[in-house]
């Protein structure tokens, strides 16, 4: 008996009916069609093309941007587990949903997926970065440039493939540009539309050993300082859409004739409650519990001021909730010891 041969080949038809142009070696086998015959089909006016090594579009025209995409994607995909000596065999489903084990789009292509402006539109691409575990035994090769991780993140579906998420793609991204201009371009745009916060960001920049290069801490800054600018707008919408009572906006606090507190995004002095935005970029070596917010919030309190410490990502998805918190704080100063006499400045 041989056993290479597949058991009830499905033939190619219905392929066509569902739109899988794309197909591995394995698959082809699965269906039928042995190396020998599409190899074959390759050739001038066989009408099938072989992309990747292994890989085959069953056209004979130019690749769409999908089909290189999933080219990409069958190539560095772990192949589906089988019985020894049995090919892995079709599923009424698998015409329309093939399975990418193990292989996120990342780099420039994810962010185009991802819907960013600045990102250059896939045709233009002559590489598509696919990020794959480190122990896979694969070379880059044609348009498919592995990129390899110890660990993977968990895949965002986009147009029906596995993409990896913003943070990650962004560092992949910005690993391969040496231009400052789009490096600040992509992560500008990253934290003004709202693709991720700007300490997810960072954290992945730094995880990737990319803040010792010029350029990108440059554009770290620029991202920093519009992360910032986005959380206060939200800030100011908040106090003004749940009805809150005007504070006084960013101001410092000084003891009378004494050493200087801190600043404030926002400040009631009658309640002596404060908010504060924590928009900095997080350090791997730093403790939660001592940093210079958590210092500065505790002595603070011990002069009676409540203080409301509210992060961009709060902000953002739960905004209602917060400014819930921030009446509960107002609400209560009534029933606290009364504040230390501070004096408020402009900041």
């Amino acid at each position: 008996m041989n056993h290479n041969t597949p058991l009830s080949p499905r033939p190619l038809s219905h392929l066509d009916r569902a739109g899988r142009r794309v197909l591995t070696a394995d698959q082809l086998r699965a269906h039928g069609v042995p190396a020998g015959e599409a190899a074959g089909r390759c050739r001038p006016g066989g009408g099938w093309q072989e992309l990747l090594p292994g890989v085959f579009l069953l056209h004979p025209g130019p690749p769409t941007s999908e089909d290189r995409l999933r080219a990409v994607l069958a190539y560095a995909a772990r192949a589906p587990q089988a019985a020894a000596g049995v090919p892995v065999q079709p599923t009424a489903q698998d015409p329309h949903h093939p399975v990418y084990a193990e292989a996120l789009i990342t780099g420039l292509a994810a962010l185009t997926l991802h819907g960013f402006a600045s990102a250059p539109p896939l045709p233009s691409l002559e590489r598509i970065d696919v990020l794959v575990p480190r122990r896979r035994r694969l070379r880059s090769v044609g348009c498919a440039r592995l990129v390899r991780t110890a660990d993977l993140p968990a895949p965002e579906t986009v147009t029906g493939l596995p993409v990896a998420p913003v943070p990650r793609a962004l560092a992949d991204a910005v690993a391969g540009l040496t231009d400052a201009t789009p490096v600040r371009r992509l992560l500008t745009e990253a934290v003004r539309g709202g693709h991720c916060e700007p300490a997810a960001l960072v954290a992945e920049l730094t995880r990737a050993r990319l803040l010792g290069r010029p350029h990108v801490v440059d554009a770290v800054d620029a991202l920093l300082a519009e992360g910032r600018a986005v959380a206060e707008d939200r800030l100011y919408r908040m106090v003004r859409e749940c009805g809150l009572p005007d504070p006084v906006w960013n101001v410092d606090l000084r003891l009378p004739g004494g050493p200087h507190l801190g600043g404030l995004d926002a400040y009631w002095p009658e309640e002596a409650v404060a908010v504060e935005l924590d928009t900095r970029a997080p350090r791997p070596d730093e403790d939660a519990l001592r940093s210079p917010y958590a210092r500065k919030r505790e002595h603070l309190e011990r002069l009676g001021i409540t203080v409301v410490h509210i992060t961009p990502r709060k902000l953002r998805d739960a905004m209602r909730q917060q400014a819930t918190v921030v009446r509960t704080a107002l609400m209560a100063a009534g029933d606290r010891e009364p504040a230390a006499q501070v004096v408020v400045l402009p900041r």
